[in-house]
């Protein structure tokens, strides 16, 4: 068997179910694995005493035929903006420090329910605000890979504890590519579900029109067992055959202006997906840049406030959307929420044309290029670029040209965001640096089995890659 730290999500729950391994054994595998990669900042928060007593309590209950679940006994690190009873929800902001949520976000309770247990809080981009998790506040997340890297955001904190192999999987939340670019960056499985399809409750929130929870995982088989268990799915999770497959390629926004080496080596990617007998269709989708411009940051800079405003009351908070942008840690979120708190705040009439006119324009071009094609899902790229060092917060260079950071990491992966669709990002290789990239599949709304199960296939022909040496 593998070293227990190695084991994923499936392979761990099969171990403990069998008994060839126990919860406290994993457990204790993990508590020593984090402790030897505090460097990694990956863990905002970890209760070593809880996770082992909650592991003697599920090995007693599998010694009884009292398992509770297919997660059976199996730890998940949690993103800090998700509420964990018994765990702050700092959203990596200093005004919560001291929030301590009474109970769990749904998410989190239907996890438990299926037998999971808490392996602790990771680390984020303050307030899920942005794409490197170099936090002001708690410091920078560091990239597994290499430490002098981001591992992207907002969900950097999980997706280096899931690719580091402190964890065997983890929840993550995206808005605008915060669980795909993280998976990227890190070489692991990132899958941001349908709108909706996950509960978005109990999470420090930014738009309610685009939030939602998903998995990290390093395989997609642990995207299709973890969605399984949130959403109660039935169906089988077998593979489609790749001979015949149709796979959307939009050259157009999404494979332009990348960096030369990602492009080669995503193109070589495409060149294995036809040797497999994927049929690649060349067709663009219609006014996407436009379009995801007149409605992403509207919809989200807008509801940003009341969402907030309702998250913190209903948790009998004294605190203002104002009071976390004035403390806020991280130079860009403070400029970003006292903009929208104040004197920039979005109008409303904006909003409601980006609401009620350009997001359903958008949501159509998408509906008419799977239908009008004959598509099963697209491919893209998850990011333009391999992962920056730590500190290029606001440029990173592409072919000799300086380009804003945040729109430049987010071309790819904020369309489907807005539009609600599904989207999974898989490890497609590594750069001669040895920094992971990944490629994308976006779906149709609501078809995130079939798109889960069009990932499992493309992982049979796409590279496995090394775990980093840490």
């Amino acid at each position: 068997m593998a070293a227990l730290h190695d084991l994923d999500i499936g392979q761990a729950a099969a171990a403990i179910r069998s008994g060839a391994v126990t919860a406290e054994a994993l457990a204790e595998a993990l508590i020593g694995r984090i402790a030897a990669a505090t460097s990694l900042n990956a863990f905002a928060a970890i209760d070593a005493d809880r996770l082992r007593q909650a592991a003697r309590d599920a090995d007693r209950r599998r010694a009884g035929g009292e398992a509770t679940g297919p997660l059976h006994g199996v730890p998940l690190a949690i993103k800090d903006n998700i509420d964990v009873a018994g765990y702050a929800t700092t959203g990596g902001t200093p005004a919560l420090a001291g929030h301590r949520p009474a109970r769990n976000a749904p998410i989190v309770e239907r996890l438990v329910d299926g037998g999971a247990l808490i392996l602790g809080k990771t680390g984020l981009h303050e307030l899920a605000f942005g794409v490197t998790s170099n936090n002001g506040w708690s410091g920078a997340v560091r990239n597994p890979y290499d430490p002098t890297r981001s591992p992207g955001g907002s969900s950097g904190g999980t997706a280096a504890a899931v690719a580091a192999r402190l964890a065997p999987g983890g929840i993550g939340t995206d808005t605008g590519g915060s669980t795909r670019i993280p998976a990227a960056f890190c070489g692991i499985a990132g899958f941001r579900p349908s709108l909706g399809r996950w509960p978005q409750a109990g999470i420090v929130p930014i738009s309610h029109t685009r939030d939602t929870p998903g998995p990290m995982t390093r395989g997609v088989a642990d995207c299709l067992l973890l969605d399984n268990v949130v959403t109660g799915a039935a169906d089988g999770a077998a593979p489609p055959r790749l001979a015949g497959l149709r796979l959307g390629l939009p050259r157009r926004h999404f494979w332009e202006g990348l960096d030369g080496e990602v492009a080669a080596l995503l193109e070589a990617r495409l060149d294995d997906l036809r040797a497999a007998g994927v049929d690649l269709v060349e067709a663009e989708l219609a006014d996407v840049a436009a379009l995801d411009a007149a409605a992403g940051f509207p919809i989200a800079l807008y509801e940003v406030v009341g969402d907030l405003r309702a998250y913190l009351a209903g948790h009998g908070l004294a605190l203002t959307a104002r009071d976390l942008a004035d403390t806020a840690g991280s130079p860009d979120v403070r400029a970003i929420l006292q903009g929208v708190t104040g004197d920039a705040r979005i109008p409303e009439a904006v909003y409601r044309e980006a609401l009620g006119r350009h997001r359903p324009a958008l949501q159509q071009s998408y509906a008419s290029y799977f239908g009008d094609n004959g598509v099963d899902a697209m491919i893209l790229p998850t990011v333009p670029l391999a992962a920056p060092r730590i500190g290029e917060d606001e440029t990173v260079e592409i072919g000799g040209l300086a380009l804003p950071l945040f729109p430049t990491l987010t071309r790819n992966t904020s369309p489907a965001s807005v539009a609600g669709l599904p989207g999974l990002s898989l490890p497609a290789g590594m750069t001669a640096a040895g920094l992971p990239i990944g490629i994308e599949i976006d779906g149709p709304a609501q078809h995130d089995r079939p798109l889960l199960r069009i990932g499992l296939a493309l992982e049979t022909v796409l590279p496995a890659l090394p775990a980093p040496a840490i």
